[in-house]
């Protein structure tokens, strides 16, 4: 199919047997990031998106194995975002993607009282040529909090763009960060199974609320302080500040976390939240093979975990700060 003089993009999603049911443009607007309802409706009036090869409409509701396709217009180049020189480490890239180290107080992309300095302005000044959708966060697949440091990868083509959606929205990428947290966690390990979504009281906020989205955090203890945890956390899904909100709800808010608890009296300094996305295991775009990649934890981080075992190596009660 094509759009003017130009290819469009095809994207093929096959629904699976929890999706079954669901109305059309609600799944694909949920399934590929950056399309709204309305975009996604304006595509099956020009024919653009076919159900097992016929038109559809919106209203429909799609079946268990149904074959989606959807033809994107061609990309065009983003020109609203003001290249910036910031200082954030690659660590790996080749003609298809490009991976992040992030700094923390780094947004990943403009949000409104965010519009500059932040990963997508870096990246357009590094990258400058770079044309993949959507314009205002072109590549970006999946993001990190502000104050969370670690790994975060963009896509270079709209092509590995894609593909990486499906990877990240199939739950297939293996996704570790390192988080300290209040008090003594008690087993070893264990699954936090709590669904999430918007805080009905305050909006800025997300809560466990038994409405939300479907959310899974597995944990694994590393070392226990007298006053923390350190923990291993791997997320099965993607919510909005996931680990975050699962911590607090069992009663161990990340230590430095102001927004949802955490940030509350501690036996050392801590300069921000203690999260940090460690690990990344997915498969390259294009050549299929396996990318695995880790990042040490930073330094003021590092700092407050020698600080803990001092405390600990000396058998003295830390000081509770004011």
């Amino acid at each position: 199919m094509t759009v003017g003089s130009r290819e469009a993009i095809r994207l093929v999603l096959q629904i699976s047997e929890r999706e079954h049911g669901e109305r059309l443009d609600k799944l694909i607007a949920s399934r590929v990031t950056g399309m709204s309802r309305s975009f996604v409706q304006q595509l099956m009036k020009r024919g653009a998106i076919l159900v097992n090869g016929e038109p559809c409409k919106p209203a429909q509701r799609v079946r268990y194995g149904d074959r989606l396709e959807v033809y994107l217009p061609p990309v065009e180049p983003p020109t609203d975002l003001e290249p910036e020189f910031l200082p954030i480490p690659v660590i790996y890239e080749d003609d298809d993607i490009i991976v992040f180290d992030k700094p923390p107080g780094i947004v990943t992309h403009p949000a409104p009282g965010h519009e500059h300095g932040t990963l997508v302005n870096a990246l357009k000044a590094i990258r400058p040529d770079l044309q993949v959708q959507p314009s205002h966060r072109p590549g970006i697949v999946h993001r990190l909090d502000k104050d969370t440091s670690g790994l975060l990868v963009v896509a270079k083509t709209e092509a590995a763009r894609l593909a990486l959606l499906e990877q990240w929205q199939s739950r297939s990428v293996v996704k570790k960060y390192t988080a300290l947290v209040h008090g003594v966690v008690e087993p070893d390990s264990g699954t936090i199974d709590a669904p999430i979504s918007r805080d009905p009281v305050e909006r800025t906020k997300m809560a466990v609320v038994s409405w939300g989205r479907p959310a899974i955090t597995h944990f694994r203890v590393l070392e226990r302080f007298r006053c923390a945890t350190l923990l291993d956390v791997t997320i099965e899904t993607g919510r909005t500040h996931q680990i975050r909100v699962h911590c607090a709800f069992i009663g161990h808010p990340v230590v430095g976390d102001s927004q949802y608890g955490g940030h509350r009296p501690f036996c050392v300094p801590v300069p921000r939240q203690f999260l940090h996305a460690r690990y990344l295991r997915f498969v390259h775009p294009t050549t299929g093979q396996a990318i695995e990649l880790e990042t040490p934890l930073p330094y003021d981080l590092r700092t407050v975990l020698e600080a803990l075992r001092h405390c600990e190596q000396e058998q003295a009660r830390c000081p509770v700060r004011d």
